[in-house]
């Protein structure tokens, strides 16, 4: 297990950290800058559930009371050339995953389940570093199946885009592109070798001139300082996505990262407060890794403290918690699920 973040803040310096977090966000609108992050992220656990109270207060006030639901599906999974050290798909590394294709019928089963949990998102993933031309084809052709037999919204995460790709899926009527940036600028190369930082953010830039939504997330817990967490938070901050799936590394065997520590709680928490307070409007949904980093006390405190947004169900390589088992903690917090605003 990892340490929890060392924090050497008094009890004032805390109040006076969340007084004035209270007057900028809640009150103003303004996300928190990176140096006040790293404040947020150092407070002790006796301040955190003050942050928490706090980010959800931001989050009923910007955001409102409903929390979106969404299902993924890999369409292909495993035999990714890229080398990100958190990914058992990579093809690089020695790991249980292999290479797996999923056909139209299968994945139009997959969003028919999904909507039947009352999702309104259903996110098609591929694991390259881009699409080819017979993976464009066939996701053109699962869009119009999806779209012929089930009422969602579509969103898409195939890596890195050329600008006629992201025209293509724009004109196909893609709701949502997902591409994280996964981790801070600066901690970037210790994760991912075979392709930049800047990459991705060029292919986010190309999602949001396009009018799609941009969905790019986080990975935490990788190594990265918490100082990092904070530059990584701000750098989302500034690219102001509509949506930042909030991921806790859960250390896949065969992969660089297999030996690191699983995040503490609490410091999990301290994240999904920063994030909020960083990002007031933007649609913050839990992801991979929260089984296993904040178990189900954890996960019911996180959605009262920030987040308004769920995947339900499995995710690309590991497993999640049963749909119903979030759906029912939804009901048991009174928090109402987005209704679906179908993309024309």
């Amino acid at each position: 297990m990892t340490t929890q973040a060392t924090v050497a803040t008094s009890d004032e310096a805390s109040d006076k950290i969340l007084v004035d977090a209270r007057q900028q966000v809640l009150e103003k609108g303004i996300g928190l800058t990176q140096e006040q992050l790293e404040d947020v992220l150092r407070l002790p656990d006796t301040a955190l559930p003050a942050a928490l109270q706090l980010a959800h207060e931001v989050r009923l006030k910007h955001c409102g009371e409903d929390v979106e639901v969404e299902g993924i599906i890999s369409i292909k999974t495993g035999g990714c050339p890229e080398d990100c050290h958190f990914c058992s798909q990579s093809g690089l590394f020695d790991s249980p995953v292999r290479g797996v294709w999923l056909d139209i019928p299968e994945l139009v089963k997959a969003a028919k389940e999904t909507a039947a949990t009352g999702a309104t998102e259903f996110c098609i993933v591929a694991a390259v570093r881009g699409p080819d031309i017979k993976l464009m084809n066939q996701i053109k052709f699962a869009i119009d199946r999806i779209n012929e037999e089930v009422d969602i919204n579509i969103a898409c995460s195939l890596g890195m885009l050329t600008q006629r790709q992201v025209d293509q899926l724009a004109s196909w009527g893609v709701h949502r592109y997902n591409h994280n940036l996964e981790t801070a600028r600066s901690y970037f190369p210790k994760v991912v070798t075979t392709h930049s930082y800047e990459e991705r953010l060029e292919t986010c830039n190309m999602v949001k001139e396009a009018g799609m939504e941009l969905c790019c997330g986080a990975l935490i817990g990788m190594g990265e300082s918490l100082e990092q967490r904070a530059e990584l938070a701000a750098q989302l901050a500034a690219l102001e996505p509509h949506e930042v799936p909030l991921n806790f590394l859960n250390p896949r065997p065969g992969t660089p990262l297999e030996n690191q520590g699983i995040m503490d709680g609490k410091d999990a928490l301290r994240a999904i407060a920063a994030f909020r307070l960083a990002m007031p409007r933007t649609v913050l949904r839990y992801a991979g890794g929260r089984e296993l980093t904040l178990g189900d006390l954890g996960t019911r405190e996180g959605l009262l403290g920030g987040i308004n947004a769920v995947i339900v169900g499995n995710y690309l390589t590991k497993l999640g918690r049963p749909a119903t088992a979030d759906l029912n903690l939804l009901v048991d917090l009174n928090m109402p699920i987005t209704e679906l605003q179908k993309t024309l």
